[in-house]
């Protein structure tokens, strides 16, 4: 079996803010990239519920958080076809995307 690993390292300030996030990806050549947002979802299969962990540093800007969530949503609709093949949903949750963006003022 082979292994890989990902790695997110948080520097925090006094308060427990963060004020630097880099991450790593052996596979993908990445080492310290840095980045000001970071959203990371697990399956507990045992409480049937996801377990998140949401980060921003205090430098993320407020349109790029709209533009970091506009995408996110996007790539569920993507994801959420691929793992069940229902082309309805997806483009359900690709209308709440666009949806979002205009509410946002991220588009018009």
């Amino acid at each position: 079996m082979r292994k890989t690993q990902i790695t997110i390292d948080v520097e925090l300030d006094e308060n427990h803010i963060p004020e630097l996030i880099t991450w790593n990806a052996q596979d993908g050549g990445i080492e310290k990239e840095e980045t000001k947002a970071t959203m990371i979802s697990v399956w507990d299969d045992k409480k049937m519920e996801a377990l998140r962990i949401d980060l921003w540093t205090k430098e993320m800007p407020v349109d790029q958080m709209k533009m970091f969530m506009h995408q996110i949503l996007v790539s569920l609709g993507s994801t959420y076809q691929r793992a069940t093949g229902e082309d309805d949903v997806a483009q359900w949750i690709e209308q709440i995307a666009e949806e979002f963006a205009v509410k946002s003022a991220i588009k018009m």
